[in-house]
């Protein structure tokens, strides 16, 4: 049976960020889609959900935080990622209180990102397996 590959969508506003981290999660044999904003994320649910959400914190007209209450209240669960140039008090914890299984500062370590990603990915994985 052949292994698949992980599908792993970034939602951040900034295009040069979305690029590079494309480049390098698929070099990492991730299959990566990249979004700019939280809407156009939300209208492709509709397709496919993600095996993993790579999402930036600080964005206009949705930020993250509200994303992943939106997602929350849709009862979408999608292991997430949050990434964020600004570490203001208290953002990690209502991160991970909104359900964030990680929070990483900008500029990103390449080795640490993908380490987190396989490391959501399979706990998710792991949530599927005992719930079905």
């Amino acid at each position: 049976m052949p292994e698949t590959t992980a599908w792993i969508a970034i939602v951040d506003d900034d295009a040069a960020v979305r690029k590079g981290l494309a480049r390098l999660l698929r070099a990492s044999s991730f299959e990566a889609q990249t979004f700019e904003s939280g809407m156009a994320f939300l209208d492709s649910l509709r397709l496919r959900t993600p095996d993993c959400l790579i999402l930036d914190l600080q964005m206009p007209e949705m930020t993250g935080l509200q994303l992943q209450h939106q997602l929350a209240r849709s009862k979408v669960e999608i292991p997430t990622i949050i990434i964020t140039a600004h570490d203001e008090a208290g953002a990690r914890q209502r991160c991970e209180e909104a359900g964030a299984a990680a929070y990483l500062l900008k500029p990103l370590q390449p080795a640490a990102l993908v380490a987190a990603i396989k490391a959501v990915i399979g706990r998710g994985l792991q949530f599927r397996e005992t719930t079905n």
